[in-house]
């Protein structure tokens, strides 16, 4: 019977949420995730946003602070499921919200990474384009080969002491060097837009997808 349950539980979708704070366009975004299989819901909700799914994607347009007055409600339920265990992708300004405040505006981050957002310290800001990646050890930007990745963006995370063992690549602009990637747990941000990012960014949302089945595979085989 229990391989019975967990033939089954592996044949289901991937339940993936997008938490929509307002900012733009999520197309490219939704396209990727259901190329590699997933079924997409979009949540203006927060707290809807973390009920009832696999896997959180926090997308990556916009500025902070409406961001932040977005999530304020939800907050605490949010990140009570990340904490719990709940796989989660922030691109861009979603990495952002990972961390505590941003200098970009008021209101409080979900504080997965202890941390604060400031400008990119450079004359050409904002940043936009192809930048490299280095000390990367995520395994899943290793699996994707994401050595290169597609950024567009003015601000950037500067994690405590607490928050630097979380980084999981770096990038630098003009003599700043940034966090360009983090991770806790099941809780993956990434400053560049890998659904931008060519093959290997695709590659690397997939990866992720994967990663989310198997904990939802596992989490409903144990029920």
């Amino acid at each position: 019977m229990s391989e019975v349950m967990n033939s089954v539980a592996s044949a289901l979708p991937l339940r993936v949420s997008i938490f929509d704070y307002g900012a733009g366009n999520l197309h490219s975004l939704i396209k990727a995730i259901e190329a590699g299989g997933a079924s997409v819901t979009v949540n203006v909700d927060p707290v809807a946003a973390v009920a009832n799914t696999d896997a959180l994607i926090l997308p990556g347009v916009g500025a902070f602070a409406p961001a932040a007055e977005r999530l304020a409600p939800g907050l605490i339920a949010m990140r009570t499921a990340l904490l719990g265990g709940l796989p989660a992708l922030g691109i861009c300004l979603g990495m952002q919200l990972l961390f505590d405040a941003s200098d970009e505006g008021p209101g409080s981050g979900l504080g997965i990474v202890p941390g604060r957002v400031t400008r990119l310290a450079a004359e050409r800001v904002p940043q936009i384009g192809w930048n490299h990646l280095d000390e990367v050890h995520d395994p899943l930007l290793q699996a994707a080969a994401l050595n290169v990745a597609y950024y567009a963006n003015s601000f950037v995370c500067r994690p405590t002491s607490d928050g630097a063992p979380f980084v999981t690549a770096w990038s630098e602009h003009e003599g700043d060097r940034f966090a360009a990637a983090v991770r806790r747990g099941n809780v993956v941000g990434t400053q560049f837009h890998p659904e931008k990012s060519s093959a290997p960014g695709v590659a690397f949302v997939k990866g992720f997808l994967d990663f989310a089945s198997s904990v939802a595979t596992h989490n409903r085989s144990s029920v």
